[in-house]
């Protein structure tokens, strides 16, 4: 049977992350932000940002300790058990499958926006057909084409701020430096909380890394050290640029909150602008989509090839392209259901899955190394035990902190994953099927 083939440096690796996080995701969900925080993005990006740098950390040990395929549907079943693994799987496909669909629907959102006669479901369509096509071919084609495309998406972000702080210059009632964006008379925690439940929407990226190991040369030390870098600069890139489009548009207020950086770009910019910015915001879903659909892609594989779902259409790989193409192509169905939701919805049930497997991955670093491999002292008791317990506890209050209607779609399909288990199981009374596969370098 054909492998993936290792082609992947560190360069690449945390390319390939923030390309899965999208810089510009920022500005394509502010107005849904600032809406559910009452105006304080960047309290919700700083929340956000402890929950997933403790995460981060538990990834990079669990890629280290386990340097193959399956992200956390791998890391759980290996440190805790099975079935646990399993659900863990299934928790996180809910993030990986579906992630694409909400990412070409945000730019479909967009190209709504600045081409209205033009029907949403046709982008939606082109971003599915060329993004499947381009993943087919393989990862190196995916990498140049991301590479090309997060140099446009970062001089779209610093084009975008220079203009805020250009427009809030020219309001003397405004200062530049504030603390009002993080903290402030009226805020109330549970919007805070809330928001960051949205926000961490952003940072899906940093783990997804964890699914490329088998594709990565030295995974050993190399995905642990991409997981970190891309958790820490996608962070500090969306409490900066969130911080200064606060400043410019303090307003709750927007035509559409699905596509209110549009709104915002026209105030700041006027129509030149505008459409620089619109042509950073598609290729920056663009390229976020790409890295979403050949991630996903790759979590359906593992779980192909160990049994848990069909082998003979999962757990295969092209001869031809090196790539798993049946589970890309699936990937790129399952998005079609973008033609039915709206961004507030998708996002939000999909983090319900992350945020679940994000509890799971922290737990098995216990598992694995405190409670295992019996890791002792100060040094292990704080990475092994105080720094997984901080991750699991923050990432379920951000889960239990989502709308009721993503409580509701993510219990619905996790209660799916454990009937299905129980099928595969034969009642849970035997371990759910797992090829043995040797790791080669």
């Amino acid at each position: 049977m054909a492998r993936l083939q290792r082609t992947l440096s560190l360069g690449a690796v945390v390319l390939f992350g923030i390309a899965y996080m999208t810089p510009t995701v920022v500005l394509a969900t502010f107005g849904i932000l600032a809406t559910s925080t009452n105006g304080m993005v960047p309290a919700a990006y700083l929340a956000a940002l402890v929950p997933m740098f403790f995460t981060a950390l538990s990834y990079g040990h669990m890629a280290a300790a386990f340097p193959v395929a399956g992200s956390a549907y791998s890391y759980v079943r290996k440190a805790i058990s099975p079935k646990l693994g399993f659900l863990a799987g299934w928790a996180v496909l809910l993030d990986y499958l579906f992630l694409p669909m909400a990412i070409w629907l945000i730019g479909a959102a967009y190209l709504g926006s600045a081409f209205p006669s033009v029907p949403q479901p046709v982008w939606v369509l082109a971003f599915i057909v060329i993004t499947t096509l381009i993943n087919i071919v393989g990862l190196k084609l995916a990498n140049t084409v991301s590479a090309l495309l997060m140099l446009i998406q970062m001089l779209v972000l610093v084009a975008f701020v220079v203009l805020c702080i250009h427009y809030i210059g020219g309001d003397a009632s405004t200062p530049l430096w504030t603390l009002k964006p993080f903290i402030s008379g009226d805020m109330k925690l549970p919007l805070i909380m809330s928001g960051a439940a949205i926000a961490c929407y952003s940072f899906l990226g940093f783990d997804a890394v964890s699914t490329m190991t088998e594709e990565t040369k030295d995974p050993v030390r190399t995905i642990p050290r991409a997981i970190m870098l891309i958790a820490l600069i996608g962070g500090l890139i969306f409490i900066v640029v969130s911080y200064f489009v606060q400043l410019a548009h303090p307003s709750i207020v927007f035509e559409n909150s699905d596509s209110a950086a549009y709104e915002i770009a026209r105030n700041i910019g006027g129509d030149l602008f505008v459409s620089f910015f619109m042509i950073g915001m598609v290729v920056g879903q663009f390229a976020s989509g790409l890295a979403a659909q050949a991630s996903g892609s790759r979590l359906l594989y593992a779980m192909g090839r160990d049994g848990v779902l069909s082998t003979s259409f999962f757990g295969r790989v092209s001869e031809r392209f090196g790539t798993p193409v049946n589970s890309i192509i699936l990937c790129g169905v399952v998005a079609l259901m973008a033609l039915k939701l709206d961004v507030t919805t998708s996002t939000s049930f999909i983090n319900f899955g992350a945020f679940l497997a994000f509890t799971l991955v922290n737990v098995s670093v216990i598992f694995h190394y405190w409670i295992g491999a019996k890791n002792r002292g100060l040094r292990e008791l704080i990475l092994f035990l105080v720094f997984p317990l901080i991750g699991a506890v923050a990432c379920l209050w951000l889960m239990i902190s989502l709308d009721k209607m993503a409580l509701i779609l993510g219990v619905s399909w996790l209660a799916v994953g454990i009937v299905y288990l129980a099928w595969l199981t034969s009642g849970f009374r035997r371990q759910p099927p797992e090829m043995d596969f040797q790791e080669t370098n």
